[in-house]
């Protein structure tokens, strides 16, 4: 990836999804950090997606110049009310929840079609969540070296059922250019609702072969896709 330099827009805030933290971005964060840009990972406590939201926005407080924000799963509800800042100059979904005006998490995915894969999702647990952990990798990271995903299935981060039933106020992507990148073989979030989402947002859309957790079994792809909002973010901000 080329030095950045002389981009408008050179910082990028990750934001991590459900059952995981912002360790899974470490990858993607040191392709961009070698590009030449300015990364910073926002360690949500995943207990609700106003908590979430407020936590994004502290870490938008540390940049002084415009921020392209990424997010994986979960991390696409918590960007698009946090990407309403105006510091936020596009937004960037991997394989991730782009909820319009009123939705969550729960009213988007409690109808599924006929035939989609079912998350491995426990009952709650005083109001948290959690993946069977048998059948972790082969739902959230079917690509993702055998190692490593079963070390993501045993440090699950306990997802708060009030992170998936809040709502959106206003989606940003209404009002901001956004990216999408498509995982074709996720068994979380099917690819098709993920193909709704995006012509939905109007996002410009890419897609890849690989799990839900693309983002640590394909570092690079999704870096890609990064970098290209930063430079058509840039493009209209000139």
């Amino acid at each position: 990836m080329p030095d950045a330099p002389n981009l408008t827009v050179k910082t990028i805030v990750l934001v991590h999804g459900g059952f995981v933290d912002g360790a899974g971005w470490r990858e993607v964060y040191k392709i961009l950090k070698k590009g030449g840009y300015n990364v910073s990972i926002v360690q949500n406590p995943t207990i609700s997606l106003a908590d979430d939201v407020a936590v994004t926005r502290r870490v938008l407080v540390t940049h002084s110049g415009p921020v392209i924000l990424v997010g994986h799963s979960y991390g696409g509800a918590v960007i698009t009310e946090a990407g309403n800042d105006p510091k936020v100059a596009g937004l960037v979904y991997i394989a991730a929840f782009a909820l319009d005006d009123g939705e969550s998490v729960s009213s988007l995915i409690k109808d599924p079609p006929p035939g989609a894969p079912v998350p491995p999702i426990l009952p709650p647990q005083d109001g948290f969540l959690f993946l069977d952990k048998a059948k972790f990798a082969a739902s959230f990271a079917a690509d993702v070296d055998a190692e490593r995903a079963a070390f993501m299935a045993d440090s699950q981060v306990p997802w708060g059922v009030e992170a998936l039933t809040g709502s959106v106020s206003k989606a940003a992507w209404k009002t901001k250019p956004s990216w999408y990148l498509v995982a074709t073989e996720d068994k979380m979030i099917p690819p098709p609702a993920q193909q709704f989402m995006s012509k939905r947002a109007g996002s410009t859309v890419v897609e890849v072969a690989g799990s839900h957790a693309i983002y640590e079994s394909q570092p690079s792809a999704v870096a890609k896709l990064i970098e290209a909002a930063a430079k058509g973010a840039n493009k209209r901000t000139i």
